[in-house]
């Protein structure tokens, strides 16, 4: 019998490369009939996980009903139970993992990185905020995991020794799912924040890990952000004169604000209410200090150009939509603000956006990108 995977035509095939994802409206939940909300929410979920399945899903486990209740289920077997070995279940032995360090690669890799957390954490919890969702069993399950986790730091870690301290910290974890496996995963760890709870200075502990990483790879070379169209200005994207179109909406946003610089249209695109939650900690009320969030951003990095990377969403006109975009940027700091004074260093960051939208306005925004990562890549020798 020939090998599925040799087959370019086959749903594993279709699936196995993290970097060459395209997604069809097709493919979006147009409801909320399975979500975490629909579950009554995590704790009910893991007391009755139900029976009946609530959707195809070819190759997985039949204990799973469906992908909310696939994802929410062996987060918690594998980091509350302990149960660290079912990553080999669960996880594709070729499987890829983004994160503040960069390219984790392979199984073993994440048993070993989460026996590392599990060992630096022993009483760690995640709690599911939200699970945004799309796919189906032939081209993968994609899933959006907005967790909060929370534990006391009484065992080493890659930071030294142990603080006794707790830490409580906001997490996105995106995934791409198939046959009840995991091959590709980005998570971004609201890591500046979890060394600040742990008493270590930030920009020392950047310096002396930035330098670790920097001493294996030659870093001293950039190119530049291609913002502009040589001489020539970004374009604007208007809005269609009639409809509501959420991946046209979240794009055009993305786009004229953070590359056009067009920060007006974040009255257009965000409620007047709005609450927004990004890295270390920030908490932000209002378009007013979502404005000034993007300028102190876009000061430090004035070449900054922002690209959509991956974006899915749930939900409908009438009850709104939940969307996850995972996004990356480039720029040179070459502006002052919170990471000290020009560095002339050029950094690559990247994050998750979740948001939450109702008529036409962006109502609630999680903003979680690789803080610490960028402080790594300004603050080495």
């Amino acid at each position: 019998m020939a090998d599925e995977s040799s087959n370019p035509t086959s749903p594993r095939s279709r699936s196995s490369e993290p970097l060459a994802i395209a997604h069809g409206a097709d493919i979006m939940p147009r409801d909320y009939a399975i979500s975490l909300a629909a579950k009554g929410g995590t704790d009910r979920l893991l007391r009755e996980p139900g029976t009946q399945g609530q959707q195809p899903m070819r190759g997985f486990e039949a204990t799973y009903v469906d992908i909310v209740d696939y994802i929410v289920r062996i987060t918690h077997r594998i980091w509350e139970e302990k149960d660290i070995g079912y990553i080999y279940d669960t996880y594709r032995h070729n499987a890829h993992v983004y994160d503040d360090f960069g390219l984790q690669y392979g199984r073993d890799k994440i048993v070993a990185d989460t026996v590392h957390t599990i060992n630096a954490f022993p009483d760690i919890r995640l709690f599911a905020d939200e699970i945004i969702w799309a796919g189906d069993e032939d081209i993968g399950f994609h899933s959006s995991h907005r967790t909060v986790i929370s534990g006391h730091n009484s065992g080493y870690s890659q930071y030294g020794a142990p603080t006794g301290r707790k830490v409580t910290l906001w997490c996105i974890a995106n995934c791409v799912s198939l046959e009840n496996e995991i091959f590709a995963e980005w998570v971004v760890y609201d890591t500046a924040s979890l060394v600040h709870q742990l008493g270590f200075d930030l920009r020392e502990m950047a310096r002396e890990l930035g330098n670790r990483q920097a001493a294996a790879l030659d870093v001293s070379r950039s190119g530049e952000p291609e913002r502009l169209h040589g001489q020539g200005k970004p374009r604007y994207l208007a809005a269609p004169a009639s409809g509501f179109d959420v991946e046209e909406f979240v794009r055009r946003s993305f786009h004229n604000i953070w590359n056009r610089r067009c920060l007006r249209e974040a009255r257009c695109a965000y409620a007047p209410s709005l609450l927004f939650r990004g890295s270390t900690g920030r908490v932000l009320y209002g378009r007013g200090d979502y404005q000034a969030f993007v300028l102190s951003m876009l000061a430090m990095f004035p070449d900054a150009m922002l690209q959509i990377d991956d974006i899915y969403w749930m939900g409908n006109d009438e009850e709104g939509y939940k969307v996850s975009a995972r996004w990356s940027l480039q720029g040179t700091h070459r502006g002052n603000g919170i990471y000290g004074a020009p560095s002339g260093r050029q950094v690559t960051m990247w994050g998750i956006t979740q948001q939450e939208i109702q008529q036409g306005r962006v109502q609630k925004e999680w903003m979680l990108f690789n803080e610490f990562a960028v402080m790594q890549q300004i603050y080495r020798d």
